[in-house]
């Protein structure tokens, strides 16, 4: 598993846990950057994704 897809669940639920606190709290600004924080790590686990994928077909050639 690359290091990407690992930072990548790690920036997810950091932003869902932003989002949650944000939405119990009412701070539109803390929502938002959950928001971004998982959209951050959604976009880094596909990098992972597919750095993954390249390598297992490197692999095995």
């Amino acid at each position: 598993m690359d290091k990407d897809r690992i930072g990548g669940m790690a920036d997810q639920a950091k932003g869902a846990i932003k989002k949650g606190i944000g939405k119990l709290t009412g701070d539109a600004k803390l929502q938002a950057e959950g928001e971004a924080d998982t959209m951050k790590g959604k976009a880094r686990n596909a990098v992972g994704g597919a750095k993954d994928a390249v390598r297992d077909a490197v692999n095995k050639n």
